[in-house]
């Protein structure tokens, strides 16, 4: 904590771990002196910490956890031994099966930019070839799937089999093929993104963190701008749905953000959706953590204020699947004025209360299907999916902030060649120094 605070009374007990050694230690909620709610934190070696949580009131924090108590347990488990986070595979106590996993398919980039989860571009190292992904699907199949693939890297796009990556895939029983790219190639290249929409890629989810150039400059190393806006042309004429992806940083592009959803909603249906992704403090990370992270309803204040009320803060709730303090979505239809209206929510659970539905619902909100329209039933269900827009957010964990509750919920996973799947969060966790408990080589 920082010299001179007040320890409050906590309302809620976890186990958080030191970012310093990596160390589980136990950990308080609290309601701190600013009203909002804290993270507080006390390794015997290192000292104590106080890490922003949610900037709002205990009542709002209170009421955001709808997640439901369903059986959502992984399928296959591997035994825990030393205890979360360190035996994650999925471990016998994880309590969320699986539901988007990453595929990393290069640790190669064509970019090296001064944030980067993946500290992707450092050394040389081999892709892994088609056998062994192919492995890598057996795995993943044999673990509970199909889950939604996640193309990632790396930068997937510097690798010419990605139509084989797939068609193999699709062979195994994988169904929804999302490429995580910077979308460099795609702007490069203006035949390639309806290449891989032939080949069965579902959507791009493509890196967009604003709409000038000093953005792309601090968080990408170099302006960037003329070649998103080029990769969503293309993707356009190429039939790729895309999914604008900004990683939000404080005083950066955190203003951007009703600019970013207003150019998202006109390119429609070409763009289904924004996600937003605010910046984690994890591997190669160049910008300092402030004191005021942001939160869930900070960013839904902003989203509000920034559209101007088009979007408001009560249309979106937490997860279901996952923990609900780890994700936010709200989803939107297109009238025949242009006018997007929020479609109604159950207020009292998330709709996705199981990763198989969570599964389902990214694939209709941000993928196309492969067959052709055969009928008038068809084409409602079409017109339907082209005219909704969801905007979503996922708020991923560092050694600051990880509450090992909520790493427990995790939906999200990295393959691991050693231990099967890895939630995100444990996988890209790294230490003030660098030093990651899963990813080989991450040091920063």
């Amino acid at each position: 904590m920082a010299e001179g605070a007040v320890k409050k009374p906590a309302f809620a007990k976890t186990q958080s771990v030191c970012p310093v050694c990596l160390k589980v230690i136990e950990a308080e909620k609290v309601v701190g002196e600013d009203g909002f709610i804290h993270m507080q934190k006390t390794c015997p070696e290192h000292g104590g910490f106080d890490v922003l949580l949610w900037e709002g009131d205990l009542v709002s924090y209170l009421l955001w956890d709808t997640a439901g108590e369903g059986d959502n347990r992984p399928e296959v488990t591997v035994p825990a031994q030393e205890g979360c986070p360190h035996d994650c595979g999925l471990c016998e106590h994880h309590e969320s099966a699986g539901c988007c996993v990453l595929l990393e398919l290069t640790a190669r980039c064509n970019l090296r930019c001064p944030v980067c989860f993946a500290s992707a571009g450092e050394g040389e190292s081999e892709d892994p070839a088609l056998a062994e992904i192919g492995r890598q699907y057996d795995m993943l199949m044999a673990r509970g799937g199909p889950f939604n693939i996640q193309l990632s890297g790396g930068e997937p796009t510097v690798r010419d089999d990605l139509p084989e990556i797939v068609a193999l895939g699709k062979e195994k029983g994988f169904t929804y093929f999302q490429l995580n790219t910077n979308g460099l190639r795609l702007a490069e290249e203006p035949d390639y993104a309806a290449k891989l929409r032939r080949a069965g890629v579902s959507c791009a989810f493509l890196q967009f963190d604003g709409l000038t150039d000093d953005v792309y400059v601090t968080l990408r190393g170099k302006p960037l701008l003329k070649e998103k806006l080029r990769a969503i042309e293309n993707c356009k004429q190429g039939g790729l749905p895309v999914v604008l992806v900004p990683t939000v940083a404080p005083g950066v592009n955190d203003q951007q953000l009703g600019g970013i959803l207003r150019f998202a909603a006109e390119q429609m249906p070409a763009v289904r959706g924004v996600h937003l992704q605010p910046i984690s403090y994890f591997g190669r990370c160049a910008l300092k953590a402030p004191a005021l992270r942001l939160t869930i309803p900070r960013l839904l204040s902003e989203i509000e204020r920034q559209t101007g009320g088009v979007m408001r803060q009560e249309d979106f709730g937490g997860g279901g699947a996952e923990s609900a303090y780890c994700s936010f979505h709200a989803s939107y239809r297109k009238n025949e004025e242009g006018v997007l209206a929020a479609l109604p929510r159950r207020r009292s659970s998330c709709c996705c209360q199981k990763s198989s539905e969570a599964r389902d619902f990214v694939a209709d909100r941000w993928g196309m299907p492969e067959e052709e329209v055969q009928d008038a039933f068809d084409e409602f269900l079409l017109a339907a999916r082209e005219n909704t827009f969801t905007v979503s957010g996922m708020l991923f964990q560092d050694a600051m902030n990880l509450d090992l509750a909520r790493l427990r919920r995790c939906y999200i996973c990295e393959v691991d060649a050693a231990r099967g799947m890895v939630p995100f969060c444990a996988y890209n966790l790294t230490d003030t120094q660098g030093n990651a408990l899963y990813r080989k080589g991450a040091k920063a």
